[in-house]
């Protein structure tokens, strides 16, 4: 099996992190994203096994109690979201590097478990009114979820000097290719 390593991203809703992990899981590299367990309902288009595992709180919460997570949170009132060991093991047991797109308090918890093996990415928003101008824009959330979006990013950012780097992303062209170079040096491949 190959070094365990991983690369973490963590970023406020509507930062672009998304967009800028689908550019990498696009290049050809040896990376997998890790797909999330959540209790909370599919947006748009998702499906279970593609963009989360979509899990009852019970289930959730029978995870937890097996202890099948590297790292969980509830993030918001029974809204959880966490990493499963299992998913790791696949991606590691075929060579690749995890990727994961997980909130500031699971990016940290995971960069203090692999220390070294990890390298840790905050993706950040020129300002929070760009933020809010994009969470408007997708059009995915009711004004009272886009609030509460708002009021998380203002918290997480507090965080983001935790993280190895921060990459803002006022041009999401030069965000991706910055991203692309710390990939590259991390695991070693030009």
């Amino acid at each position: 099996m190959a070094q365990q390593k991983m690369i973490i991203f963590s970023a406020p809703s509507g930062s672009g992190k998304s967009t800028i992990i689908n550019y990498l899981l696009q290049k050809g590299y040896p990376i997998e994203f890790s797909i999330s367990a959540t209790t909370r309902s599919p947006r748009g288009a998702e499906k279970h096994g593609v963009e989360y595992y979509f899990l009852s709180l019970k289930e959730f919460k029978q995870k937890i109690k097996k202890d099948e997570f590297l790292e969980y949170e509830e993030v918001y009132e029974n809204r959880f979201y966490g990493t499963l060991r299992s998913e790791c093991n696949r991606i590691w047991n075929e060579g690749k590097t995890v990727v994961f797109d997980v909130d500031v308090a699971g990016g940290i918890r995971l960069k203090e478990l692999f220390g070294e093996n990890a390298l840790s990415i905050f993706i950040q928003l020129p300002s929070i009114d760009e933020l809010r101008k994009r969470l408007e824009n997708r059009k995915t959330d009711t004004p009272e979820e886009i609030e509460k979006r708002i009021t998380k990013a203002n918290f997480e950012i507090q965080f983001s000097y935790m993280f190895d780097t921060i990459v803002v992303n006022d041009d999401l062209q030069q965000a991706c290719h910055q991203v692309e170079t710390l990939i590259s040096d991390f695991i070693g491949q030009k």
